[in-house]
Protein backbone atom coordinates (compact mmCIF):
# COMPACT_ATOMS: atom_id res chain seq x y z
CA UNK A 1 0.00 0.00 0.00
CA UNK A 2 2.75 2.26 0.75
CA UNK A 3 4.80 1.45 -2.59
CA UNK A 4 1.16 1.97 -4.51
CA UNK A 5 0.40 5.49 -2.38
CA UNK A 6 4.03 6.67 -3.36
CA UNK A 7 3.86 6.09 -6.98
CA UNK A 8 0.46 7.58 -6.84
CA UNK A 9 2.09 10.59 -5.75
CA UNK A 10 5.00 10.88 -8.21
CA UNK A 11 2.37 10.51 -10.87
CA UNK A 12 0.30 13.22 -9.54
CA UNK A 13 3.40 15.57 -9.77
CA UNK A 14 4.53 14.68 -12.62
CA UNK A 15 1.20 15.90 -13.84
CA UNK A 16 0.94 18.64 -12.25
CA UNK A 17 4.39 20.40 -13.26
CA UNK A 18 4.20 18.76 -17.29
CA UNK A 19 3.55 21.90 -19.24
CA UNK A 20 0.65 22.44 -21.04
CA UNK A 21 -0.27 21.03 -24.29
CA UNK A 22 -0.63 23.33 -26.92
CA UNK A 23 -3.73 22.99 -30.17
CA UNK A 24 -2.05 23.61 -32.83
CA UNK A 25 -3.86 25.86 -35.72
CA UNK A 26 -4.79 22.85 -37.48
CA UNK A 27 -7.34 21.68 -34.35
CA UNK A 28 -8.22 25.66 -33.87
CA UNK A 29 -12.16 26.63 -35.18
CA UNK A 30 -12.11 28.63 -38.24
CA UNK A 31 -13.60 31.50 -36.10
CA UNK A 32 -10.64 31.37 -33.56
CA UNK A 33 -7.96 31.78 -37.02
CA UNK A 34 -10.28 34.43 -38.12
CA UNK A 35 -10.30 36.15 -34.13
CA UNK A 36 -6.25 36.14 -34.50
CA UNK A 37 -6.54 37.39 -38.01
CA UNK A 38 -8.62 40.05 -36.82
CA UNK A 39 -7.09 40.89 -33.91
CA UNK A 40 -3.19 40.93 -35.96
CA UNK A 41 -4.75 43.39 -37.99
CA UNK A 42 -5.97 45.62 -35.50
CA UNK A 43 -2.87 45.41 -33.49
CA UNK A 44 -1.30 46.85 -36.37
CA UNK A 45 -0.02 43.49 -38.18
CA UNK A 46 -0.25 43.45 -42.59
CA UNK A 47 -2.49 40.04 -42.55
CA UNK A 48 -4.43 38.70 -45.70
CA UNK A 49 -7.84 38.39 -46.31
CA UNK A 50 -9.71 37.67 -43.22
CA UNK A 51 -11.62 35.05 -43.72
CA UNK A 52 -10.24 32.16 -41.15
CA UNK A 53 -7.83 30.82 -43.56
CA UNK A 54 -4.05 30.56 -42.64
CA UNK A 55 -2.08 32.18 -45.90
CA UNK A 56 0.78 33.77 -45.97
CA UNK A 57 -0.31 37.09 -45.22
CA UNK A 58 -1.70 35.47 -42.19
CA UNK A 59 1.31 33.72 -41.35
CA UNK A 60 3.82 36.89 -42.16
CA UNK A 61 1.31 38.98 -39.36
CA UNK A 62 1.48 35.86 -37.03
CA UNK A 63 5.39 36.26 -37.31
CA UNK A 64 5.45 39.70 -37.45
CA UNK A 65 3.99 39.70 -33.72
CA UNK A 66 6.03 37.22 -32.29
CA UNK A 67 8.73 39.19 -33.31
CA UNK A 68 7.95 42.62 -32.11
CA UNK A 69 6.99 41.29 -28.72
CA UNK A 70 9.73 38.92 -28.41
CA UNK A 71 8.59 35.55 -28.48
CA UNK A 72 9.79 32.58 -30.14
CA UNK A 73 9.11 33.12 -33.61
CA UNK A 74 7.72 29.97 -35.09
CA UNK A 75 4.80 30.98 -37.48
CA UNK A 76 2.37 28.64 -35.65
CA UNK A 77 -0.71 29.88 -34.64
CA UNK A 78 -1.75 28.09 -31.22
CA UNK A 79 -4.13 28.48 -28.57
CA UNK A 80 -1.56 29.92 -26.25
CA UNK A 81 -0.41 32.58 -29.44
CA UNK A 82 -3.91 33.41 -29.51
CA UNK A 83 -4.30 33.80 -25.94
CA UNK A 84 -1.17 36.33 -26.82
CA UNK A 85 -2.65 38.15 -29.08
CA UNK A 86 -5.84 38.55 -27.75
CA UNK A 87 -3.89 40.52 -24.56
CA UNK A 88 -1.03 42.31 -26.27
CA UNK A 89 -0.26 45.55 -27.35
CA UNK A 90 -0.52 47.08 -30.55
CA UNK A 91 2.60 47.78 -33.19
CA UNK A 92 3.35 51.52 -33.02
CA UNK A 93 6.23 53.50 -34.86
CA UNK A 94 9.32 55.49 -33.28
CA UNK A 95 8.32 58.55 -34.77
CA UNK A 96 4.93 59.74 -35.56
CA UNK A 97 3.13 62.92 -37.18
CA UNK A 98 3.58 62.36 -41.02
CA UNK A 99 4.24 59.05 -43.16
CA UNK A 100 7.01 57.35 -43.04
CA UNK A 101 9.04 54.15 -43.45
CA UNK A 102 10.47 52.14 -40.23
CA UNK A 103 12.41 49.17 -39.88
CA UNK A 104 13.63 48.06 -36.87
CA UNK A 105 16.65 45.86 -37.12
CA UNK A 106 16.41 44.65 -33.35
CA UNK A 107 12.76 43.16 -34.14
CA UNK A 108 14.07 42.49 -37.92
CA UNK A 109 9.95 44.14 -38.49
CA UNK A 110 9.04 47.16 -41.93
CA UNK A 111 6.66 49.38 -40.38
CA UNK A 112 4.37 51.63 -42.85
CA UNK A 113 3.05 54.37 -40.99
CA UNK A 114 0.47 56.63 -41.87
CA UNK A 115 0.38 59.87 -40.32
CA UNK A 116 -2.08 59.27 -37.96
CA UNK A 117 0.26 57.00 -36.44
CA UNK A 118 -1.13 53.75 -37.17
CA UNK A 119 1.06 51.11 -38.96
CA UNK A 120 0.75 48.16 -40.97
CA UNK A 121 3.82 45.26 -40.03
CA UNK A 122 5.67 43.32 -42.09
CA UNK A 123 8.35 40.53 -41.02
CA UNK A 124 12.30 41.48 -42.97
CA UNK A 125 15.46 40.16 -43.44
CA UNK A 126 18.50 42.53 -43.29
CA UNK A 127 22.33 42.34 -43.81
CA UNK A 128 23.39 39.72 -41.89
CA UNK A 129 27.31 41.28 -41.63
CA UNK A 130 29.04 38.43 -42.99
CA UNK A 131 31.71 39.50 -45.59
CA UNK A 132 31.33 38.66 -49.51
CA UNK A 133 32.57 39.15 -52.43
CA UNK A 134 30.73 40.58 -55.47
CA UNK A 135 32.82 41.12 -58.86
CA UNK A 136 36.75 40.52 -56.76
CA UNK A 137 35.28 43.29 -54.62
CA UNK A 138 34.67 42.40 -51.34
CA UNK A 139 32.12 43.79 -49.25
CA UNK A 140 30.02 43.17 -45.72
CA UNK A 141 26.72 42.55 -45.89
CA UNK A 142 25.51 45.42 -43.49
CA UNK A 143 22.36 47.77 -43.12
CA UNK A 144 23.15 51.21 -43.32
CA UNK A 145 21.35 53.08 -40.25
CA UNK A 146 19.84 56.57 -40.62
CA UNK A 147 17.79 58.19 -42.52
CA UNK A 148 17.47 57.78 -46.05
CA UNK A 149 14.63 58.85 -49.00
CA UNK A 150 13.40 56.48 -51.64
CA UNK A 151 15.40 57.36 -54.44
CA UNK A 152 15.29 54.65 -57.49
CA UNK A 153 12.68 52.11 -58.24
CA UNK A 154 12.21 49.53 -60.10
CA UNK A 155 9.37 47.09 -61.70
CA UNK A 156 8.73 43.78 -61.28
CA UNK A 157 11.55 40.55 -60.73
CA UNK A 158 15.66 41.98 -61.62
CA UNK A 159 18.21 39.65 -61.53
CA UNK A 160 21.89 40.62 -60.35
CA UNK A 161 25.22 38.34 -59.39
CA UNK A 162 24.34 38.50 -55.80
CA UNK A 163 20.72 37.52 -56.36
CA UNK A 164 16.98 38.86 -57.39
CA UNK A 165 15.12 41.33 -56.09
CA UNK A 166 11.03 41.74 -56.54
CA UNK A 167 9.65 45.46 -56.69
CA UNK A 168 12.87 46.99 -55.10
CA UNK A 169 12.70 50.32 -53.77
CA UNK A 170 16.29 51.97 -53.25
CA UNK A 171 17.34 53.94 -50.17
CA UNK A 172 21.07 53.96 -50.08
CA UNK A 173 23.35 53.10 -52.89
CA UNK A 174 22.67 49.57 -53.71
CA UNK A 175 20.16 48.86 -50.99
CA UNK A 176 16.67 48.50 -51.26
CA UNK A 177 13.77 47.48 -49.97
CA UNK A 178 12.21 44.55 -51.58
CA UNK A 179 10.29 41.57 -51.99
CA UNK A 180 12.20 37.85 -52.07
CA UNK A 181 10.71 34.77 -52.04
CA UNK A 182 13.13 34.01 -49.15
CA UNK A 183 12.33 35.85 -45.51
CA UNK A 184 14.34 34.00 -42.86
CA UNK A 185 12.96 35.08 -38.87
CA UNK A 186 16.50 36.36 -39.24
CA UNK A 187 19.17 38.89 -40.99
CA UNK A 188 20.79 36.76 -43.96
CA UNK A 189 20.80 39.30 -46.99
CA UNK A 190 23.73 41.44 -48.02
CA UNK A 191 22.58 44.55 -47.31
CA UNK A 192 18.95 44.73 -48.18
CA UNK A 193 16.09 44.49 -46.35
CA UNK A 194 13.72 41.73 -48.01
CA UNK A 195 10.04 41.60 -47.32
CA UNK A 196 7.43 38.77 -47.92
CA UNK A 197 6.97 38.51 -51.71
CA UNK A 198 3.21 38.83 -51.21
CA UNK A 199 3.44 42.18 -49.74
CA UNK A 200 6.19 43.92 -51.76
CA UNK A 201 4.01 44.82 -54.87
CA UNK A 202 1.56 46.97 -52.82
CA UNK A 203 4.29 48.04 -50.61
CA UNK A 204 6.37 49.44 -53.84
CA UNK A 205 3.21 51.12 -54.69
CA UNK A 206 3.31 53.22 -51.24
CA UNK A 207 6.95 53.67 -51.67
CA UNK A 208 6.49 56.62 -53.19
CA UNK A 209 9.79 58.46 -54.89
CA UNK A 210 10.99 60.68 -52.28
CA UNK A 211 9.34 58.73 -49.50
CA UNK A 212 11.08 58.73 -45.90
CA UNK A 213 12.58 55.53 -44.47
CA UNK A 214 13.91 55.03 -40.35
CA UNK A 215 16.40 52.24 -40.22
CA UNK A 216 17.54 51.97 -36.85
CA UNK A 217 18.58 49.74 -34.14
CA UNK A 218 18.36 50.07 -30.37
CA UNK A 219 21.30 52.32 -30.23
CA UNK A 220 20.80 54.53 -33.39
CA UNK A 221 18.15 56.60 -34.68
CA UNK A 222 17.59 59.28 -37.17
CA UNK A 223 14.88 61.50 -36.75
CA UNK A 224 13.72 63.06 -40.09
CA UNK A 225 11.28 65.43 -38.34
CA UNK A 226 13.52 68.78 -39.56
CA UNK A 227 12.71 67.25 -43.27
CA UNK A 228 9.06 67.39 -42.84
CA UNK A 229 9.71 70.90 -41.14
CA UNK A 230 11.40 72.49 -43.92
CA UNK A 231 10.70 70.04 -47.12
CA UNK A 232 13.46 72.01 -49.00
CA UNK A 233 15.62 70.08 -46.81
CA UNK A 234 14.70 67.05 -47.98
CA UNK A 235 14.35 68.03 -51.80
CA UNK A 236 18.42 68.54 -51.64
CA UNK A 237 18.75 65.48 -50.17
CA UNK A 238 16.97 64.14 -52.50
CA UNK A 239 18.16 66.00 -55.86
CA UNK A 240 21.68 65.08 -54.58
CA UNK A 241 20.78 61.34 -54.88
CA UNK A 242 19.78 62.08 -58.64
CA UNK A 243 16.57 61.56 -58.49
CA UNK A 244 13.30 63.06 -58.83
CA UNK A 245 12.44 65.56 -56.21
CA UNK A 246 8.25 65.58 -56.91
CA UNK A 247 7.44 62.71 -55.02
CA UNK A 248 4.25 62.66 -57.05
CA UNK A 249 5.98 61.87 -60.50
CA UNK A 250 7.29 58.26 -61.42
CA UNK A 251 8.45 58.73 -65.25
CA UNK A 252 9.14 54.88 -66.64
CA UNK A 253 12.79 55.41 -67.94
CA UNK A 254 13.00 54.69 -71.41
CA UNK A 255 14.51 50.85 -71.70
CA UNK A 256 13.37 49.50 -68.48
CA UNK A 257 10.91 49.30 -66.42
CA UNK A 258 12.68 51.14 -63.57
CA UNK A 259 11.14 54.42 -62.69
CA UNK A 260 13.62 57.43 -61.35
CA UNK A 261 16.46 59.22 -62.94
CA UNK A 262 20.47 57.89 -63.18
CA UNK A 263 22.11 56.90 -60.94
CA UNK A 264 21.17 53.65 -61.18
CA UNK A 265 22.78 51.28 -58.42
CA UNK A 266 26.04 49.63 -59.35
CA UNK A 267 25.60 46.84 -57.04
CA UNK A 268 22.39 45.64 -55.91
CA UNK A 269 23.01 43.56 -52.74
CA UNK A 270 19.54 41.64 -52.70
Amino acid sequence: MKLFAAISLVIVLLTATAPAQQTPASALTRTQIKEAERLLSEKGFWTGPIDGALDAGSQSALIAFQKWHGREVTGELTSEELEAIRTSTSAHARELGYEHVEVDLDRQVLMLVNEDGSVRTLPVSTGNNKTFTDEGQESTAYTPRGRFLVYYKENGWKSGSLGRTYYANFISGGVAIHGSRSVPNEPASHGCIRVPIFAAREVSKLLRLGTIVLVYDKVSFVSAKDWVKNPKLKEAALASLGAEVDETVETPATKSNSLGRKPHPRMVRS
